[in-house]
Formats: structure tokens, sequence, C-alpha cells
């Protein structure tokens, strides 16, 4: 009996035991799970890849977790600024009398498309396992304010750190752990990035309300955008008002080659000189000059001088760009994209020469190349980030499987880093100069002698060195040889036979239309001659924002895209000439745009005060508002002479071209032939200008190579239009074989 009870009091303490053991181990756990990290992403994708580094392999609804870590994402700006009419219900009208408006305390709401993934961020911050967070949104000034509102607005209080990257690459982030910043070190980034938002609300919400009210029309205005503009409007301005001038030179051939003089404004005084080189016999050579020019290799990229390059090269958009670059970044396979450094640091030099040996294995650059990593290292010239170049893995990634826009931007940027490490360039040039009647006549001649890092570039570009070359390439290079063996047989002082003296009768050009490239250089360069030489930021915009700022002007109509699938020239619309015609300086301005950027910066640094710098903005919009009168004759200005392409067949006045369609100038009828018309794409044709105007002149159209949508058979027919009681345009289908009713489309004016 007693050995019964002790046994079962040995069992009742082996009980116990392991209950005790089973809570200590749950104990220890819920230990460790109460210091886990919250780490917040900008975009699902980096956070998935932040995630898979660090071991938060476990998926929920919203963030991924394991391993002591939380990791959720923003989807961009999941908190923005308060409309006006938050601050007051009055503001719901636009009204002069209202303006300007100018918050005390600002107020932020949550997007609505984005509540749920606010609210999952919110209740991770409160968990009390969660003891600290990491920022991980993008390291610049717009991933800071991401995450900044977010962590505001959920009134969160627990500590956090920065993880500052510049690239995706399993490595950087890994070691970026390893090297978390204190949170606060990036307050003035904060101060700057909330600078900029609240800056661009007063100037965008105050100026585009006063000029739609005093105009009556919707005129959108923006800090950067309106700037930007400007620069567009007074280039076709001075392309409009520009007056060719005659332009005269004379030109001789002799030993071979055929040299030009000095422009004459007169055409008398060439013509007189011309008669004089008719009686003369020679020419006499007096200068040969012979030099070798080195051309240095070029920089690394930053994202503006890469957008204009893809633009100039490739044909691609600014925003194009971008966004190939981004998924590039994303993919780690480039580093971060929204740099304008154009060098790396020093910590980077050993890393070079091997990263450069795998891109030229990968790109199948087989010759000897040069690699001289110091060329591109330069500690004082990177900020936040370093140049953009590719990552180590390039080497392994299956180019083929990449879209073809994000191909040919890796090649850019691949072929820019091996070029910046190359040889420079060796150029021949040899200038000559005969003199005859007083006068001297100038050639050049001009080859590469050594191709040092061009090589390099032309194979990664081209597939070969040669093939990169156009036709007009190849005859300049065939033209500059020959030139060269001319001027081998020449003796510096002897006279040689005169031939064929003639005069070139020309005139001036005007400045060309911006494209994306030189429009993106112009606004990283405005307002520099007006600046510091040590300002350290010129021109309007940032990196990261100008190929936004371009979009949101085509967007809206101020600007539009013209020209062939390579080059397109951004020329202003009617609209947006009137827009600058009416704008005062201080809101046109590069200059005074130019400045306050660098005030930012300057804030980004903590060498200037945010709030002096919001006193500033908020000083000139009320001077604006105050002081502002109304341009006379407006009105004819802001409504363009619309083009008129027929008669209308309902009222008989005149059909006129207006954005989306071609409508009748008398706004009591109905009658509309819209752009975008169902029946014509039905069709898979388009209503065109030429369309609109033979229906509306013969009431019919003949159009080739219809395409049926159920057989994908073409067809040729003729659309006979008529109008039904209610003033709409009615379409049927006529065949050369007897007319068939294929479907009948009724357009409807507004």
């Amino acid at each position: 009996m007693f050995s019964k009870w002790k046994y079962l009091f040995y069992i009742h303490d082996s009980i116990y035991a392991i209950k005790k053991q089973i809570k200590n181990e749950r104990r220890k756990q819920n230990l460790s799970e109460k210091n886990i990290k919250l780490v917040i992403a900008e975009k699902p994708s980096v956070a998935q890849s932040i995630a898979k580094v660090i071991g938060a392999d476990k998926r929920e609804d919203g963030y991924l977790v394991g391993n002591g870590y939380i990791v959720s994402w923003c989807v961009g700006h999941l908190v923005e600024l308060s409309s006006p009419e938050f601050y007051d219900e009055k503001y719901e009208k636009w009204r002069y009398e209202d303006l300007p408006i100018l918050p005390s305390e600002w107020n932020y709401q949550i997007a609505e498309a984005t509540r749920k993934q606010f609210g999952i961020l919110k209740k991770l911050m409160e968990r009390e396992d969660v003891t600290g967070l990491v920022e991980a949104t993008d390291a610049g000034r717009e991933g800071e304010l991401i995450f900044r509102l977010v962590y505001d607005q959920a009134k969160c209080k627990k500590p956090f750190e920065r993880l500052w990257i510049s690239s995706m690459e399993d490595q950087a982030i890994s070691d970026g752990f390893s090297n978390l910043k204190n949170g606060r070190e990036y307050d003035d980034l904060y101060r700057a990035a909330l600078c900029r938002e609240r800056a661009d609300w007063i100037v965008g919400m105050n100026a585009t309300r006063l000029f739609s009210t005093l105009y009556g029309q919707t005129l959108n205005v923006g800090r950067v955008m309106t700037p930007t503009l400007a620069m567009i409007v007074q280039r076709e301005a001075e392309i409009d008002g520009f007056k060719p001038e005659p332009i005269y030179r004379l030109s001789i051939s002799c030993g071979g080659i055929t040299a030009l003089s000095d422009r004459f404004e007169k055409k008398q005084d060439a013509e007189n000189i011309l008669n004089v080189l008719k009686e003369q016999k020679t020419a006499q050579v007096t200068k040969i000059d012979p030099a070798d020019k080195q051309e240095k290799a070029p920089q690394l990229y930053s994202l503006t001088v890469l957008q204009r390059d893809a633009n100039r090269f490739l044909g691609f958009t600014a925003q194009q760009t971008l966004d190939y670059t981004q998924s590039l970044y994303e993919k780690k396979l480039v580093t971060y994209p929204r740099t304008d450094s154009r060098f790396l640091t020093e910590d980077m030099e050993n890393m070079i020469p091997d990263l450069a040996g795998k891109m030229a294995a990968k790109f199948g650059y087989t010759r000897k190349m040069a690699v001289h990593p110091k060329q591109v290292i330069n500690n004082s010239k990177v900020s936040d980030h370093h140049a953009i170049i590719p990552t180590v893995n390039v080497a392994d990634a299956e180019f083929g499987e990449l879209p073809s826009g994000e191909q040919k931007v890796l090649s850019l940027i691949t072929a820019r880093l091996l070029s910046a490490l190359g040889d420079p360039a060796v150029r021949n040039e040899v200038d000559v100069e005969f003199t005859c009647a007083d006068t001297v006549f100038r050639a050049k001649a001009k080859n590469i002698r050594e191709k040092g890092w061009r090589d390099i570039q032309e194979w990664i570009m081209g597939g070969s060195a040669e093939s990169t070359d156009s036709e007009n390439d190849r005859k300049e290079k065939s033209e500059n040889a020959d030139m060269l063996a001319c001027i081998a047989t020449l003796t510096n002082g002897k006279s040689y036979p005169l031939q064929n003296p003639k005069m070139e009768e020309g005139k001036t050009t005007p400045k060309k239309h911006f494209t994306e490239d030189s429009l993106l250089s112009a606004m990283e360069r405005a307002g520099a001659d007006e600046m510091p030489d040590e300002v350290e930021r010129k021109g309007i915009g940032t990196s990261a924002t100008r190929a936004a700022t371009i979009e949101k002007l085509v967007r809206i109509g101020f600007v539009e895209r013209k020209g062939n699938k390579k080059t397109k020239h951004l020329l202003p619309t009617h609209k947006g000439v009137a827009l600058i015609t009416v704008m005062p300086e201080q809101i046109q301005s590069p200059f005074m745009t130019a400045e306050w950027e660098q005030k930012l910066l300057d804030v980004e640094k903590g060498a200037f005060q945010d709030a002096e710098f919001m006193n500033e903005i908020e000083g000139m919009i009320t001077e604006l508002v105050r002081t502002y009168k109304i341009i006379e004759d407006a009105e004819v200005l802001m409504h363009p002479v619309l083009e008129e392409i027929g008669i209308c067949p309902c009222c008989g006045s005149h059909v006129v071209e207006r954005q989306k369609g071609y409508s009748c100038e008398n706004r009591q009828c109905n009658f509309v032939l819209w752009k975008q018309n169902r029946f014509f794409e039905a069709l898979g044709k388009k209503m065109t200008k030429p369309v609109a105007v033979k229906l509306l002149s013969d009431g019919k159209v003949a159009l080739k190579g219809c395409k049926s949508k159920k057989t994908g058979k073409t067809y040729d027919t003729t659309v006979i239009m008529t109008v039904d009681e209610n003033q709409r345009a009615v379409f049927e289908l006529n065949f050369e074989k007897g007319v068939g009713e294929y479907g009948k489309s009724k357009n409807k004016k507004d």
C-alpha cells in the first residue's frame, strides 16, 4: 500500500516537473516574442525581399513574420494632406475672397484606397510584443515622408531605426540590418520632406483657385510644374519670333581639301572677294597644326543623365526610364535609381574590378579591358546615394526574360559603368589654314586614333563596334580619312593650285524644340547662372520628381508630345501658353523655384530653418493674392479660335475640332463626332480629322483594311452617316456587292 502511494507521489512529482519545464520554456519563448521588431517597407515587393533575407517567412494578412521580425509595407502614400474643405466647409466652393488658405495646424487623412493597409500597420505598431520599428522605406526624402506620416498618424511612440541602403541585393540588405541607424538622425530629412509637401500644397491649392476663379476656368498651377511649363513656352516663343538672317561664306578647293572662310554679314563683301579669288591661281598653306586630344571616360549615371540618354538613344520618356530602372532595382539588378550623384564611394573601390569583369563577360566583351576604379571614386560628390550601377546579380540573370525596355536600360547602365572605368579615347585632329586674297580659309580633319572607353560602349550598345555607325557616320569617317591623306602631302608655307572658289549662302537657324532630353537638362541647370558656384543643387525639381512633373504637364493638357517614335518634341498647347501669359513672374520663375530647391536641401542638412522656409512660401502666396490684377482681354487668350472642318448636317452651323471630338459650334445643337468612336473602333479604325471632314462633306467615307473582330479577316467598305431626330450621328456599312447593315451607332453630345 505504502509503495503504491509512493509510486503515485512519484508520478505526480514527475508530471509537475514536466509542467514546470514546459511553463519555463513558454516563458522564455514569450520573453523573446515580446522583443519583436516591426519592419515597414514602401512596397510589398521590397518587403518580400527584405523578409527573405532576415528570415520572416510566414505570410499573414498584410505582413510576414518570423525570426523575431514582422515585415509589412505601405502602398505609396497611405497618409496624405487633407483637402481645404476639411479645415472649413466654405472651402468646398472656390471663391476669391476666401484666399489665401494657410492652415495654422496641418491635418492629414488616410487615403480611402489604402485604409485597410494603414489599419494593419497601426495594429502592428500597437502590439505589446513589438518593442521597436525599422524604417525600410526608400532611402530618400519621399521614402522618409511616407514612413513618418504613417508613424505619426498611428500615434506611435516606439523607438525606430533607419535602414539606409543603395541596393536590394541580399548582402546589401544583410549589411544594412547590421548597421541600422537611429531613426532620429533623419529628422532634418523629414522636415525637408514636410516643407516640400506643404509648400506644394500652399502654392498649388491657392494659385490654382486664384487663377481659376479670376479667369473662369480650371487653371492648374504648381510650384515646379509651372516654371517647367514656362521654359517650354518661352522656347516656343523664341522659335516663333525668330527671324532668319542670311549668312555668306566662301569656299575653295586646294590640295584636295575644301576649306571655308569666316562668315560675311554682307553679300557684297563676299562677292567682292570672290571676284578676286577667281583671278588667283594658288593659295598658300599658312598653318598645319596636328594635335592629339584626349576624351576622358564619361562619369557614371545619375538618374537625370540616364533619363536623358535613354530619351536620346532609345526614345524613352523620363517616366518610362524611371519605371524600368525602379523595376530593375527591385529585381536586385541595379542600385538605387533616385540619385543625383555620378560617383561611387571609397569603400566600393575593391569590388569594382570583379564587378566590371563579370559585366564584360555577361555582355560578351572579350577584348582586353582597362579598369581604373579611381576614376569613378569621389566621396565628396556622394551624399545620400552613389551613382547608378549594375549589381553582381546581373551575371546570373536570364537577360532574355527581362522586358525589352528593362533590357535596354540595363545595357545603358552597364555600358556606362565599363566605359567610365576605361582608358581615354584619343582623337587625332589636324587644323589647316590657307590664305588667298587676304582671306583665311580653314579646314579640320579628325579621326579616333585610340577608341579607349568608346570601344566598350559601342560593343555593349550595338553588339559590335561597327554596327552602331550610321550611314552618315561612315560617310564622315571616309571623308576625314581622305582629308588626312591629303593633308599629309602638304607643306606649311608652300602654295598649291586654287580650284573652284564659290560663295555659299545660308540662313541662321532658331533654337530647337525641347525634347525630354534637352528639357531635363534645362530643368537641371535652371537658375545656375544666377546662383553662387558653391550652391550644391541648382535647377528645379529633383532627379526623383522631374519625370512626374513632365508627365503631369502632358496629362492635364498643358504640353503635348509630337514627333516620330524615337524623337518626340514637347510643345505647349494653347492652354499652356495662355496660363503662362497670365502667370506672374514669381510663380513661373525657374530661378525662384531653383532657389527654393536649394533651401530645401539646406533644411535637409540642418542649415536652414523649416519655419523660415514655410514663412517665405506663405508670404509669397499672400502677396500674390493681394496684388495680382487680371490681364485685360484674357478672355480672348483663354479661348482659342477653333478650326472649322465642315458644316453641321443638323443646323447648318460650323463643325469645329475640340479636344475630344468634332462638334457643332452651336451650343443648342447636339451633333458631335467623337474621336473615340466605338463604331469605328469596332472596324479597327479611328475617327480622324480627314474621316470627319469626308463624312461632313459627302455623308460617307470609304475605308480600306477594316478588320472583323469575330473572324480576324480584313475587308473594304463604305461608312454612310445619317442623323436621327435627336441630332445624333448614325452609321451604316455599305458594301460594293449590295448594301448590308453591319451595325448602327449614335453619337450623343454633352
